[in-house]
């Protein structure tokens, strides 16, 4: 009986039996975004995208834009994917065909009251950005803004984080994104082959195949990575002398503990999101008079408001506040749209009062975690299996989050800072000269509050997210991003020789 299943398995891999049989199965990375998803915890990530509308626009753009879109959409193939469970959830789910697009859900508008403020724009974002994406379906969503008072329009894109990540996030921006006004041509999309559906006992046989492969496969590659893990995890213990020194190579385990701060809690569902726009001029200024790279000074400004935002609420620790900070490890072409990221932890000198100590304080500290993050990265899983992970796990996520354990748990790090590098000349979309490129991203429990960057043209577009309870005045973190940036600025004008007056 097992002998012929298995045969009828091999069978069934080879033939088209619609969607389902169509699978492409989840990574552990991908998969533990879902996992970790909770009504508080949101795991999707976004865009704020601000748009100058065609002079020739009549009509509202966001008919405009999607009749555009739905010419473009089959160039990013998971637009058109869902999620199917695997059988009794035994392991990770996988992207499907979804077949029929229920454009209306995917698409919407929303149109701001007068006056169309700014600030109205983040809150709006904020709240969208608290809703959870629709499972059932394919788990993207973009909202098409209107009625700012400057007569611009925006669109605020969502897609769930077990899809995409920044690098994958670009090649959906590669094929909406035009290098003019003039949008190019595409193939429209080809005729899908007639497929059949796979009966339950198929469906079952197919499931059953699928898991014991991928856990077999999975122990082989545990095994493997046995000896390569032992070696990493040596060198790193002995990096270190016994007073703490590094002796030489590798900087050894850093002695880390994050102090706690009003962003280390359990967080609510509720969203707060401010977007600030600092010169991308400036920080190559200041990071060619200081010898730092551009991370380096995102990390810094990043700092210099943290700090002032924390002096303000009488909060501020006398150890450094801890980053973590995301590594990709797409390489140049990679368009999959799948996770491919790790992390390292970096403490960000808060404790520091002037700007251009702290900055070279963080690229010592960045320097040395990114040298043990290199060395682990190749050992790290950067996929994994477990029989049950779709049970087991949301329920673990949920019961951390009920219990208030962020609350009173030490933790590593105290919020989330990422730069992401974006277009350097300018872009359009249906048309539509694009004016700044915001990220949107996620805040969990323990860590409230994430920064994350994007470069585009001359500019940094800093988006931060938080949780409302944790951040409720984010827009004076904003501000004081600015502030933070025109100190490390003026500082490091000093440190530049003066330049010859223009005759």
């Amino acid at each position: 009986m097992i002998e012929e299943r298995g045969r009828m398995a091999g069978r069934l891999s080879t033939e088209t039996i619609g969607q389902e049989g169509r699978m492409k199965q989840l990574g552990g990375i991908d998969a533990t975004f879902l996992y970790m998803e909770t009504p508080e915890t949101p795991m999707h990530v976004a865009g704020l995208t601000l748009y100058a509308p065609p002079a020739d626009l009549s009509g509202s753009f966001y008919d405009h834009f999607k009749d555009f879109f739905l010419t473009r959409m089959h160039l990013a193939p998971i637009f058109e994917k869902k999620l199917a469970r695997t059988v009794l959830e035994l392991d990770h789910p996988a992207w499907v065909d979804a077949g029929e697009i229920d454009i209306a859900y995917h698409l919407r508008r929303a149109t701001l009251a007068a006056p169309g403020s700014w600030k109205q724009l983040e809150d709006t974002v904020g709240e969208l950005h608290s809703t959870l994406l629709d499972r059932s379906r394919p788990l993207w969503q973009f909202t098409v803004i209107d009625g700012l008072d400057d007569g611009n329009v925006a669109i605020y894109s969502k897609m769930h984080h077990a899809a995409i990540d920044g690098g994958a996030g670009m090649a959906i921006a590669a094929a909406l994104y035009d290098m003019s006004p003039q949008p190019r041509k595409v193939k429209p999309p080809e005729p899908k082959p007639a497929v059949r559906k796979p009966t339950i006992e198929e469906r079952a046989i197919l499931g059953i195949h699928d898991v014991v492969q991928n856990v077999m496969r999975q122990q082989l590659k545990a095994m493997e990575a046995v000896p390569q893990v032992l070696g990493t995890l040596t060198d790193l213990l002995i990096a270190k002398s016994g007073n703490g020194e590094n002796k030489g190579g590798l900087p050894g385990i850093p002695d880390i503990l994050a102090p706690k701060t009003p962003f280390n809690v359990t967080i609510t569902a509720q969203r707060s999101f401010a977007a600030r726009a600092l010169s991308l001029g400036d920080a190559k200024m200041i990071a060619k008079a200081t010898g730092t790279k551009i991370n380096d000074v995102v990390m810094a400004v990043s700092a210099g408001a943290l700090r002032a935002y924390l002096e303000d609420r009488e909060a501020l620790p006398k150890k450094p506040l801890v980053a973590f900070v995301p590594i990709s490890l797409r390489q140049p072409g990679d368009m999959d749209a799948s996770n491919q990221v790790f992390g390292m932890f970096c403490p960000i000198a808060t404790e520091l009062a002037d700007p251009l100590e702290r900055l070279l304080a963080i690229r010592k500290n960045s320097g040395d975690s990114k040298t043990l993050a290199g060395t682990v990265k190749d050992v790290s899983p950067k996929d994994y299996t477990l029989l049950g992970a779709p049970i087991l796990f949301p329920g673990l996520a949920q019961l951390y989050g009920r219990t208030g354990l962020a609350d009173v748990m030490p933790s590593t790090t105290n919020l989330t800072i990422s730069n992401v590098p974006g277009p350097p000349i300018p872009v359009f979309c249906a048309g539509a000269k694009v004016l700044a490129m915001f990220p949107v991203s996620i805040p969990i429990h323990g860590i409230a509050l994430n920064i994350t960057v994007q470069s585009y043209q001359d500019r940094l577009d800093f988006g931060i997210t938080a949780d409302r309870r944790a951040v409720p005045d984010i827009d004076h973190l904003g501000d004081l991003l600015v502030t933070a940036m025109a100190e490390l600025k003026a500082a490091a004008e000093k440190l530049s020789p003066p330049q010859p007056a223009k005759q």
